[in-house]
């Protein structure tokens, strides 16, 4: 036989076997199945099958009854809702006290380092020379006038040195500069440099002078000065021209804590003044700071209006006690001329030489103490409040040499 056919014989006969056995099997498995239905017990109890019977004990079905629950309802305290208010809250402001800015006095001979440098530069090379000759002479001159001291002022100056040197004896450099420091010193002493306030009278004091020169901003520290030494200022908003300036003025008045007055743009500054005045007599105030348009000193016309407020300025309650030229310092000469106008139409009482810190040419205090007779009382050494100082002549004219 072949062994193929023998294989495929042998392979029905095992499947022909097992399909039997499992027909068999799941025979039996369904019997089993229905005894457990019937019956309802694991085990097979059928006499037949030699089983006994177990019974199962009787189950007690007597209901405890659970014991009854207290419902009664136990009220709770009653709840204290009464207001307790809180303390009131103080809500009032306490005002910080104004931090008042540090008044600092600005040093002559450490602000006047640009005047110096110049001054020197004019006269440095004559200090080494053994011998003054007579065109050391005439440079010694040129080098005044070129420091702005002014042509007179600068002749007579040299005319007294040389009078001096040759009396002295002196003929080199050194004792030169030191002849001429002298003379310079002696040329500034003896003016009343002081600020006039009358006691008893509503002073009135007015600052002129041309656009530019920082009359409103010398007002505004002049101002502080004043309220820090016990005196009670108000500021006059004089100059209704220029634009802002009343703007300007009153941010100086919050500044240093004074009063203002102030009119319309444009209006008449004599009635503005006269307002002023009237003002600072109703209040107690004992000064009045009068600010006036900054008018240009070659217009006739405009002149005889500030005459005009100078005028009315002095009339009850009104005293005019300084009439204040303010003065740039880096104009140099062209200042002069400027002095001359308005001190012959409002009687100048003195001069506030400003920004003379950044002026290379301080020779112009000469010229306008020479020339003019007018004491320079103010002079502005830098932008602080503090800046604005009282002329000290002696410190300056050390500070144009050392």
């Amino acid at each position: 036989m072949e062994p193929i056919l023998l294989i495929v014989i042998i392979a029905v006969a095992v499947l022909v076997i097992g399909g039997g056995a499992f027909v068999a099997l799941r025979g039996r498995g369904r019997d089993l199945e229905l005894e457990r239905r019937d019956g309802d017990v694991a085990l097979d109890t059928r006499p037949e099958a030699g089983g006994t019977v177990l019974e199962a004990p009787p189950i007690d079905t007597a209901v405890v009854e659970a014991p009854p629950i207290d419902t009664a309802v136990v009220e709770a305290p009653p709840i204290d809702t009464a207001v307790v208010e809180a303390p009131p809250i103080d809500t009032a402001v306490v005002e910080a006290p104004p931090v008042e800015e540090p008044i600092v006095r600005p040093s002559f001979f450490e602000r006047l380092g640009k005047a110096r440098s110049a001054f020197t530069g004019y006269l440095g090379g004559l200090v080494g020379l053994s011998k003054i000759s007579e065109d050391d002479w005439e440079e010694l001159e040129e080098a005044l006038i070129q420091a702005d001291v002014g042509v007179a002022t600068s002749m007579s100056l040299i005319e007294d040195v040389r009078a001096e040197a040759s009396e002295a004896g002196a003929e080199d450099g050194a004792a030169i500069m030191g002849l001429l420091k002298a003379k310079m010193h002696q040329e500034l002493e003896g003016k009343d440099r002081s600020l006039t306030l009358d006691d008893g009278e509503t002073n009135v004091w007015l600052f002129v002078g041309v656009n530019g020169v920082g009359k409103t901003t010398t007002i505004g520290k002049v101002g502080k000065r004043l309220a820090m030494e016990g005196h009670q200022p108000l500021m006059a908003a004089g100059d209704t021209f220029r634009a802002a300036a009343a703007e300007q003025l009153t941010m100086w008045a919050e500044r240093a804590g004074v009063e203002i007055v102030r009119g319309s743009e444009g209006g008449d500054p004599s009635a503005v003044i006269f307002d002023g005045v009237a003002a600072a007599a109703a209040r107690g105030c004992d000064v009045v700071l009068a600010d006036t348009a900054g008018r240009l000193h070659n217009k006739a016309n405009l002149m005889e209006e500030l005459a005009k407020v100078r005028r009315v300025a002095a009339k009850e309650p009104g005293h005019v006690s300084e009439v204040l030229l303010v003065l740039d310092a880096t104009t140099g000469q062209n200042g002069m001329s400027q002095a001359k106008v308005f001190t012959e139409a409002v009687d100048v009482t003195g001069v506030v030489l400003t920004k003379l810190d950044g002026s290379a040419k301080g020779g112009i205090v000469f010229a306008i103490e020479s020339e003019l007779g007018l004491p320079v009382k103010l002079v502005g050494l830098g932008e602080k409040v503090g800046d604005l100082v009282d002329f000290e002549p002696t410190e300056f004219v050390d500070a144009l040499f050392e």
